[in-house]
């Protein structure tokens, strides 16, 4: 398997936008004790890229507050550089609820007004972008308000500028926005995406097509050279230009799904970063999202390199 190049946290190779929360998920139903926790897509899919060994840095904002200030210890933990992560005297840390009732998970979200959702394009870290080699967005970056939306697709138009490829997911939260906006502004993104993951249910609806051969034939069509369309505990049905098939999935004892997808996407593109085919870098990819399922949360279970790799060798 071909290398990664060594972490070096001046020059991040993969850069990613968003924003990430505290979690407080509820222990049991009938308690009103709360679980502190970490979440966020883009978030994950940092931490997941760097478990596998790549040099990696988040662009974001955090509020002046304890829950910002964990948030930085997590990211520094986890090698996630965090020069281009502003600290924000205003406006908080977004914060989400998870709990559980008869009719299963409820996510209350305290995130109007945080400090990520204030980020601007006067805020990014253009220098960071312009020496990077993958600058990764979701459907999230862009819906947590307007300047957020805006500072994405500065960040984009300086990534293509420079020669630096764009990945996005999807992630369709439409708590976020209506549907008619998600679709507009994340289609005008995926024409400035290399590469494209999208999650099956989120782009059904984006394309109104449920067939795969249609929905990466309207993706391809866009402008992306890879697309990887995760279909879950199935794997993932990955398309170029030239070339398309289904990369199985690995079959394990899951627990929870919470934060695969983003594992999936943060190993594909550290793999992707240091050489692999798409195809090559599927397989590695679906491996690691499996194994994030054997675990509860989005974080603690995100396996790292070696383990992806006794896993392969199995």
């Amino acid at each position: 398997m071909t290398p990664l190049n060594p972490l070096n946290p001046l020059n991040p190779h993969i850069l990613a936008l968003g924003e990430a929360m505290i979690e407080f998920n509820q222990s049991t139903r009938n308690e009103p004790a709360y679980l502190q926790g970490f979440g966020g897509d883009v978030s994950n899919f940092l931490i997941a890229a760097a478990r596998q060994g790549a040099a990696t840095g988040f662009v974001s904002a955090v509020g002046n507050d304890q829950f910002g200030q964990l948030l930085l210890d997590l990211w520094r933990a986890e090698n996630v550089d965090t020069s281009a992560v502003r600290v924000d005297q205003h406006a908080p840390t977004g914060v989400y609820f998870v709990s559980h009732g008869e009719s299963g998970h409820r996510f209350d979200y305290l995130r109007a007004g945080s400090a990520a959702s204030r980020y601007a394009p006067s805020d990014v870290p253009l220098d960071l972008i312009a020496n990077a080699k993958v600058v990764h967005l979701s459907g999230i970056s862009l819906a947590i308000s307007v300047s957020a939306c805006d500072a994405a697709f500065a960040a984009i138009d300086h990534a293509r500028r420079h020669g630096v490829k764009v990945s996005f997911d999807t992630n369709l939260r439409l708590k976020l926005w209506p549907l008619a906006r998600a679709r507009a502004v994340m289609l005008e993104a995926i024409r400035a995406t290399d590469i494209c993951l999208p999650s099956y249910d989120d782009v059904t609806v984006l394309t109104g097509h449920d067939d795969k051969d249609a929905i990466v034939d309207a993706l391809l069509a866009l402008g992306p050279k890879i697309v990887a369309l995760k279909l879950g505990k199935e794997g993932a049905y990955i398309a170029t230009p030239d070339e398309r098939r289904v990369v199985p999935g690995r079959v394990v004892n899951a627990v929870d799904a919470t934060g695969a997808g983003d594992c999936f996407g943060g190993a594909f593109i550290a793999r992707i970063v240091a050489g692999d085919d798409p195809f090559t870098a599927a397989r590695y990819a679906n491996v690691a999202a499996a194994l994030s399922t054997r675990g509860f949360g989005a974080v603690a279970p995100i396996p790292d390199r070696a383990t992806v790799e006794r896993a392969l060798g199995e």
